[in-house]
């Protein structure tokens, strides 16, 4: 249920993503801002380089109004000037501004600060604006803007200091020699754009101020240049999401100044044996790369650490035990590797302010260790797909902020001590603990209460006996409920339809028998597309290359099949419009296929195959024009195949028919 693969971008053309806010200027410039006055009239040409912005653009807000009814150029929304009347600040963000910007910005001799982030300006930027000798901070991110940018040299002193360009759709080369000619630059921000290239050994070069570079989610390949070992104030270093190789350099390790360094979803490779000198370490991100050996004792050294990220390498060996040194950590997220060992190695009780532990598809072995539960801040835990045995521990109680916890796929046992201590818990909302308890009986209860904000139950994988119990009628809050694999018998509850938020519904290969209840055409989150998102703190995983990290995204899911259910599929099947999935596959399900499953066009899966249905193929079924998998395989039906659009695109085998055409 939770193979994991983290998401990644589909193209350079069509993205954006959280991008790092970078420091901009200091106080100085932020008391220039602030304590100029405009004054009785701005200067005639600072009003028309202005104008001449406002004529490239195609689509401008309703900057007309107030640009071309005040004379005085200093009282425009988003202007500001000094006292000379020169304009200082244009700062006019996510005011859905279209077209190009002009190069008649780069006449305005004062300008200290361009803001234009947030909007859909496209063409390229004007060379003008990167040549002037007043901007001292320059950002442009989320936009549209494109091209390349040329090498320029400017023969003035560069008073840039602040660059972001980031979320746009630049190409080309590093612009090494127009960004080395600012001698004053402290930070350069390209992410999310489509560079390519290598990264350039001149970097840090006559930068003495530099202390950000975020060039994530580009294109830029080859090796990490050992040369940024020479930026010595450097304290953000991002340049996640490319195509680099090689090793982190050991030079990079003498940056001691480094808060952040991050460069997951790569090609790197090698150790983290030096990693212990970067003592003002805040976060440190090298998941998704070709990492090996073990974390070094010395990253217990790393006492500013807080976020840990070495997810998805190829990393081994035990946890060190100086782990625990690093009382600030809140996020341990080391999935996806070949560590082993017991996790009781790490004092756990030292990092109170843990929220999130992943540790996920390892080889650790043993039980869980008592002092993760003293981490009463912890979110969410993850320890699915390792060896851990034994019972579920009453501490588990201490987790009082725990929100998500997937123990799925583990040798534990006891299932019925397991609901008892989790079900106590307030504040659980997904719980994932498929793949335990093998051949156990499902607890049921006269009496339960628990569980009461739980939105996900996973049971699913364990060959469990017994029925669907009566319990389950009171998690009000459930959206999703996985109780497939099992070997649960018994009919389908009619209480089914209490679950009013419930719409992901999976029960298949069990031993379910009976009626298809009308109760399941009543679900209400079946009958309507709208569902409240909640964002998880870790995505689920369905199938190895299938994430979610919303509720939302969830698709809404009716899946029976791999059961012995009877009966006729009830004509009220064709109300639960909202369904996307809907599998009722080898079942002994007799009668005809209701027209009203034509009413289901929202529907991307409908598997009815192995089943005993007659009669013809409804015609209706060519109102469902979203489907991508289809399949009415060995029943005795009969009549004409639906033909044209997608049904086109499906194999003879979805089709073939016990009776005959």
């Amino acid at each position: 249920m939770e193979k994991t693969m983290q998401p990644l971008w589909s193209s350079c053309n069509n993205r954006r993503s959280k991008t790092m806010h970078v420091p901009l200027l200091g106080v100085a410039l932020v008391l220039l801002l602030f304590l100029a006055s405009p004054p009785t009239s701005c200067k005639e040409e600072e009003k028309t380089s202005l104008l001449g912005f406002l004529d490239g653009l195609s689509q401008n807000s309703g900057l007309t109004t107030s640009w071309q009814n005040a004379t005085n150029c200093c009282l425009w929304e988003g202007i500001i000037c000094n006292v000379d009347g020169a304009v200082m600040d244009i700062s006019l963000t996510s005011r859905g501004l279209e077209g190009h910007i002009s190069p008649s910005l780069g006449n305005l001799t004062s300008l200290l600060r361009l803001n234009l982030t947030g909007n859909s300006l496209s063409g390229g930027l004007p060379l003008e604006l990167l040549l002037s000798s007043s901007i001292a901070v320059l950002d442009v991110s989320f936009n549209k803007l494109n091209g390349e940018f040329h090498e320029l040299q400017s023969t003035r002193d560069s008073m840039m200091k602040v660059i972001n360009i980031s979320s746009n759709l630049f190409t080309g080369n590093f612009p090494s020699t127009t960004i080395g000619s600012m001698k004053n630059l402290a930070a350069l921000n390209m992410s999310n754009n489509c560079f390519t290239g290598e990264i350039p050994s001149t970097l840090c070069v006559d930068k003495p101020y530099f202390v950000v570079l975020d060039l994530s989610y580009n294109q830029f390949h080859g090796r990490i240049p050992t040369e940024l070992g020479n930026c010595s104030g450097l304290r953000v270093l991002r340049a996640g999401k490319n195509q680099l190789i090689g090793t982190l350099p050991a030079e990079l390790f003498n940056v001691t100044s480094l808060e952040h360094l991050s460069f997951p979803k790569n090609h790197l490779q090698g150790t983290l044996e030096h990693v212990g000198k970067l003592r003002n370490l805040v976060i440190l991100d090298l998941g998704w790369n070709g990492l090996n050996g073990k974390i070094p004792d010395s990253i217990g050294q790393l006492k500013k650490l807080e976020e840990l990220h070495l997810d998805n390498n190829n990393m081994s060996g035990e946890l060190p035990s100086a782990l625990r040194n690093c009382s600030n950590l809140t996020t341990i997220i080391l999935k996806d590797n070949n560590f082993q060992g017991e996790l009781k190695r790490v004092n756990f009780s030292t990092l109170s302010n843990l929220r999130f532990l992943d540790c996920r598809s390892n080889k650790f072995t043993s039980t869980i260790p008592a002092s993760l539960y003293s981490c009463s801040n912890l979110i969410a835990l993850r320890l699915s797909f390792n060896n851990l045995h034994g019972q579920f521990s009453l501490g588990i109680s201490n987790l009082r902020s725990l929100r998500f916890l997937a123990l799925s796929h583990n040798n534990f046992t006891n299932i019925t001590n397991a609901l008892q201590i989790l079900g106590k818990s307030r504040t659980l909302a997904l719980l994932l603990i498929g793949g335990n308890f093998k051949h156990e009986t499902m607890p049921d209860y006269d009496t339960f209460y628990g569980f009461e904000n739980l939105m996900c139950l996973a049971i699913n994988e364990c060959s469990l006996y017994g029925h669907l119990p009566n319990w389950l009628a009171k998690l009000k809050n459930l959206r999703g409920l996985l109780l497939d694999n099992n070997k649960l018998s018994g009919p389908i509850p009619t209480w089914i339809d209490r679950l009013n938020l419930l719409f992901y519904l999976d029960i298949s290969n069990n031993n379910l028998t009976g009626d298809m209840p009308t109760a399941l055409m009543e679900m209400p989150t079946l009958q309507s597309a709208h569902s409240d998102p909640i964002v998880l703190k870790f995505p689920i995983y369905l199938t190895p290359f299938l994430q979610y990290r919303t509720t939302s995204g969830f698709p809404k899911m009716l899946n029976l099949g791999n059961n012995k259910l009877t009966g006729m599929i009830p004509p009220q099947i064709g109300q639960l419009q909202a369904l996307l999935t809907l599998n009722l596959s080898f079942n002994n399900l007799h009668g005809e296929i209701p027209q009203s499953i034509g009413n289901l066009t929202n529907l991307q899966v409908l598997d009815l195959s192995y089943n005993d249905l007659t009669g013809a193929i409804p015609s209706s079924l060519e109102m469902l024009h979203f489907l991508s998998k289809f399949n009415i395989s060995s029943n005795d039906l009969e009549g004409s195949v639906p033909t044209g659009d997608q049904f086109s695109t499906f194999p003879d085998s979805s089709f073939h028919l016990s009776g005959g055409l």
